[in-house]
C-alpha cells in the first residue's frame, strides 16, 4: 500500500482499512493541530454522534493483529496497542466540526480532496504488495497437475469477487495467500491412491463441479444479499470442486466446464446421463 497523499506541506502515506481511506486518533489529533486526549474526549462525550462503520471502525483482537502487520512499516501503531480506533472521512469531518478551528477545517478540506477521496488509486494495489500472493499462486500450479495459472488466478478472483488480483485490497492480501495456501495443501495431501467405492466416487465428483457451476452463475448474487452466509459457503464449493478436479481429471471436468458455459440456467436444471457422458468415464481416482 503506497498511495501518499501531501497533507499541507508534509507527504503522508494513506492507510486503508477494508478498502476504505482512514486515519488514526493520533494522526487526526496531529493534522489538526490538538493534543490525542481533546479527540479521545469529544469521542468518548459526544458517543451517541459517532456511528461504528460509518464514522469510525474499533479494531481488536485477530483484526486488530493482522491490521499491525500491514502497516508495520508505517510506524503508526503501537505493537502493544490492545485496541485501535481508525477514523473514516465522516469521523473526520465531526470531529473538525467539533474542534471548529481554522486548521481543522483547513486541514480537513485537504484530507476531503487529497486523502479520502482517492478511490481510483487506493483501490488497487502496488506489483510489489502482491508479491507474497503470486509466490503463493505460483506454488499451487506447481503443486497440482490440474490446474494452470489462468485457472489458479481465477480461483482467487472467485474467491475474494474480484476481476482482476491488483483489486484485492492492501489488508487482505495475507488472507489471500492463507486462501493459496490452503489450495497448495490440499493438493499436496490429497490421497491420491484410493479406491474405495470409485464409482460412487465419480459419480460425486461430475455433481459437484456441475454444482460449482451453478455457483459461479449465481453466487455473486447470493452474496450480495447475505454476504456472511454468501462467503461462508463459497469456499465449500470451492475447494469440492478442487477435490472433484482432482477425482476425474481434465479429460472430465473440462467437457463439464464447456457444457456449463452453453447451459441455460435459467431454464432447468440438467441431468445425471449428460454429466456422465461428459469425457471419458474412468472409475479409479487419477494419480
Amino acid at each position: 500500500m503506497s498511495s501518499l497523499a501531501q497533507i499541507n506541506t508534509t507527504e503522508i502515506a494513506v492507510v486503508n482499512f477494508k478498502s476504505v481511506p482512514v486515519v488514526t486518533t493520533e494522526m487526526l489529533a496531529s493534522f489538526y493541530g490538538t493534543e490525542t486526549i481533546r479527540i479521545q474526549q469529544n469521542h468518548s462525550r459526544n458517543l451517541k454522534h459517532f456511528v461504528e462503520g460509518k464514522h469510525f471502525f474499533k479494531l481488536i483482537g485477530e483484526e486488530l493483529r493482522n491490521f499491525k502487520k500491514a502497516v508495520t512499516s508505517f510506524k503508526i501503531v503501537s505493537q502493544n496497542a490492545k485496541h485501535l480506533v481508525l477514523w473514516t472521512e465522516r469521523g473526520a469531518a465531526r470531529h473538525a466540526k467539533m474542534l471548529d478551528t481554522d486548521q481543522a477545517w483547513e486541514v480537513f478540506e485537504q484530507l476531503e480532496d487529497c486523502y479520502f477521496h482517492r478511490q481510483d488509486i487506493l483501490a488497487k494495489t502496488h506489483k510489489s504488495d502482491r508479491s507474497p500472493l503470486n509466490d503463493a499462486v505460483n506454488m499451487l500450479v506447481a503443486k497440482t497437475k490440474h490446474l494452470n495459472f489462468s485457472e489458479a488466478y481465477k480461483l482467487v478472483h472467485q474467491r475474494f469477487n474480484v476481476q482482476h488480483i491488483e483489486d484485492i485490497p492492501f489488508e487482505t492480501i495475507p488472507v489471500a495467500v492463507e486462501y493459496v495456501h490452503h489450495l497448495v495443501a490440499m493438493f499436496s495431501q490429497a490421497d491420491k491412491n484410493q479406491h474405495t467405492n470409485a464409482k460412487n466416487i465419480d459419480a460425486v465428483a461430475r455433481h459437484m463441479l456441475w454444482l460449482n457451476h451453478w455457483w459461479s452463475e449465481f453466487g455473486a448474487t447470493i452474496r450480495k444479499l447475505s454476504p456472511t452466509m454468501g462467503h461462508g459457503i463459497h469456499d465449500h464449493f470451492t475447494f469440492g470442486a478442487e477435490d472433484a478436479r482432482q477425482i476425474v481429471g481434465r479429460e472430465v471436468y473440462m467437457p463439464i466446464f464447456e457444457l456449463a458455459q452453453k447451459h441455460n440456467w435459467h431454464k432447468g436444471g440438467l441431468g445425471f446421463k449428460q454429466l456422465q457422458a461428459c469425457g471419458a468415464i474412468n472409475y479409479s481416482v487419477k494419480s
